[in-house]
């Protein structure tokens, strides 16, 4: 079980959450997440709470193979109406940002997000670390090899399991360090990896607990489905049930998915199934 700190109210996970994904983007990989409104989000996020999404994850910017990095500014004209509408109308979800930007995530968390999940860990803004530790809120610390513009061109391992594994030793510490009390841990699939790389760290993924850290998988309709079974993201629903199974086997705590139904579907039978 573990118990995180979301700005003086307690997030226990004693069994595996749903986090729901909501991109306030015009070019996120799925076209399915895309909100382009307020509005838009704001049903978005009701529908996920009511389907039991514990999490709602708001994002701004695209991190998708090869996307462009937009403006600090326009990041955050796309995030933070959304955080506030949803922190107004829904004021006991747990919001988290989903941004590298220090900058973002205090403004997110003063409009009334309380996680903030970073694809660089802190490595991409060296301020970051310190800015989570001053708002005293839950970092997601992924793993990401290169950047989001050319994280794709050939990445190579000698064992990736391993070395993602000496990452999360490493940069947990300096989190440690920094003053952050939570952290959750997320490998980063598809961030920096090939398809092979992906399908041998979810084999692997238990060798991750003994970070006695949650463990959030992120692999909802992403390219490792669609490119093996030669679909597109809009299709990649079953794969994405089929590997989020898996995850759940080797002991992930958080499913972060565009599909919350099906993602909390999943959570009970292989529960069931493991009682």
């Amino acid at each position: 079980m573990f118990t995180l700190n979301c700005k003086g109210r307690l997030l226990i996970i004693d069994s595996p959450i749903v986090m729901g994904i909501i991109n306030v983007t015009p070019d996120s990989f799925y076209s399915g997440s895309r909100k382009s409104s307020v509005d838009a989000a704001l049903q978005t996020a009701e529908q996920m709470l009511n389907e039991g999404a514990t999490i709602l994850d708001i994002g701004g910017q695209s991190t998708r193979p090869g996307s462009e990095q937009i403006a600090l500014e326009e990041e955050l004209k796309r995030t933070i109406p959304v955080i506030e509408a949803i922190s107004k109308r829904f004021p006991q979800s747990f919001i988290s940002i989903d941004t590298y930007h220090a900058p973002v995530a205090a403004l997110a968390v003063e409009a009334g997000a309380s996680i903030v999940n970073d694809i660089s860990g802190g490595i991409m803004d060296t301020n970051m670390l310190a800015t989570v530790a001053g708002l005293k809120v839950p970092f997601v610390c992924m793993h990401m090899r290169g950047t989001p513009q050319d994280m794709q061109k050939d990445p190579v391992y000698e064992n990736v399991t391993r070395e993602v594994l000496d990452y999360f030793i490493h940069q947990t510490e300096r989190c440690r360090l920094a003053g952050i009390h939570d952290i959750i841990i997320d490998p980063g699939f598809g961030f920096g990896k090939t398809i092979a790389h992906n399908f041998t760290l979810l084999k692997g993924l238990q060798v991750f607990k003994m970070l006695q850290k949650p463990l959030l998988l992120g692999i909802s309709r992403k390219s490792t489905i669609y490119k093996t079974l030669g679909i597109t993201a809009d299709d990649a629903l079953n794969g994405t049930t089929v590997l989020n199974s898996i995850g759940l086997l080797n002991g992930a705590n958080i499913l972060r998915v565009h599909d919350v139904k099906e993602a909390l579907e999943t959570i009970k039978l292989i529960s069931t199934y493991l009682q």
